[in-house]
């Protein structure tokens, strides 16, 4: 029998991608901007189950954003009793990752592995960007990677560590320093609606 047929009481339930059962915490925004908590009941390629305070209308978009998986951008699909079931929209390379996200969190239950980073980290379109320091001093920088709560990134300016400086227009922490560059907590999380490779601090 295939491992995408679930049988139990009712009929076969017949599902183009496996589903995986887990309890992820993340917040999601309906059409009208409003965003509200919510958490994973399981999880596919193709779309997820969420508890959450208000299902939204069938067929109403959807964004959300989870530790460990990231953005999510659907429709939802199906009222639940306390949620809803979204679609899971996104081009084949964040498909594939996905998938690898998937696969590492069940492996991480399952083996005891170590806790993965705290937020999913991407690289944007738009590394260029400005370092203003306290003092009014502006220096280049470039953004190997960021995430909703910090970035890291290589120039040739730098600050004590725990100093505060702007990066673009966001405040920031210096909470690592390497060679050639700097690793920034943002003083408020980016929110999980503008984070994606075409975010501009």
């Amino acid at each position: 029998m295939s491992p995408l047929l679930k049988v139990n009481a009712k009929p076969v339930e017949r599902r183009r991608h496996a589903r995986v059962k887990l309890a992820l915490l993340g917040r999601y925004m309906l059409e009208d901007r409003r965003e509200f908590p919510c958490q994973t009941i399981d999880v596919s390629v193709g779309g997820l189950a969420v508890t959450a305070p208000v299902r939204g209308a069938l067929g109403e978009r959807v964004v959300a954003y989870f530790d460990s998986l990231g953005r999510v951008e659907g429709t939802i699909v199906r009222h639940l009793e306390y949620g809803f079931v979204m679609t899971a929209n996104m081009p084949a390379f964040k498909r594939e990752k996905l998938v690898n996200q998937l696969t590492w969190l069940v492996n991480r239950k399952t083996l005891g592995l170590p806790e993965d980073r705290r937020h999913e980290r991407i690289t944007p379109n738009r590394a260029q960007t400005t370092l203003r320091f306290p003092d009014g001093t502006l220096a280049p920088a470039k953004i190997v990677d960021i995430s909703v709560s910090g970035a890291a990134i290589v120039c040739t300016a730098q600050a004590p560590l725990g100093s505060m400086l702007h990066i673009g227009r966001r405040p920031a922490r210096v909470v690592r320093v390497f060679d050639h560059g700097m690793a920034l907590e943002f003083a408020l999380p980016l929110s999980f609606d503008v984070f994606d490779e075409n975010v501009v601090l």
